[in-house]
């Protein structure tokens, strides 16, 4: 077990990546899924504050930064119009569907039936992201969705115990994070497609 000032560290790794991923969208290198970014903005916070009222101790401060961080890059995607990604109607069921996870918790409003719905809200606003990695890699950049991973990675380090209240939505954003730094890093659905074209 690491010590628990390491989440401190963590939480800098990856706002550092995420702040990088800011910046190449300002600039219009990056386009960023709207949908996805204004949607994992909201269930970070949900879960925070649900992590609060469980009264979870530093570790809350991951799951902060992975939804004001969002927020900002969501901001930043209407400043660049080379930034624009087009929505699609997959993109609008996804947030549409997320917001009836958020929906849920307001209706529940107990601390791990929150986090849990959380997760769901928040992972169907990843699937446009995604598919657009997945897709279109070149839409994207790689190294900050795996300093958010080495991030979540030393703070889960520092966990005495694992519960579901103070590790389930920051696993979560671990192995989401992970799987879009593969799709654009390695280019899987390009390849699969070149394998499939190839048959």
């Amino acid at each position: 077990m690491l010590n628990h000032n390491f989440v401190i560290v963590g939480t800098l790794i990856g706002a550092a990546g995420a702040f990088v991923y800011l910046w190449q969208t300002i600039k219009g290198k990056v386009k960023p899924n709207k949908v996805s970014f204004l949607l994992w903005s909201i269930a970070p916070m949900i879960a925070f504050a649900a992590q609060i009222n469980q009264k979870v101790g530093l570790e809350s401060l991951m799951t902060f930064s992975t939804g004001f961080l969002p927020f900002l890059t969501f901001i930043a995607s209407f400043i660049n119009k080379n930034a624009e990604w087009k929505l699609t109607r997959f993109d609008l069921a996804c947030g549409i569907l997320s917001v009836v996870g958020l929906i849920l918790w307001l209706i529940t409003k107990v601390g791990n039936v929150a986090i849990f719905f959380s997760i769901v809200a928040d992972g169907l606003a990843a699937f446009p992201t995604l598919k657009k990695a997945y897709k279109y890699p070149e839409t994207e950049i790689a190294w900050p969705w795996l300093a958010t991973c080495f991030g979540v990675a030393l703070t889960l380090l520092t966990l005495k115990e694992w519960t579901f209240a103070n590790s389930g939505f920051i696993l979560y954003i671990f192995i989401v994070d992970f799987i879009i730094f593969s799709f654009v890093q390695f280019k899987l659905g390009k390849r699969a497609k070149i394998r499939k074209s190839t048959k």
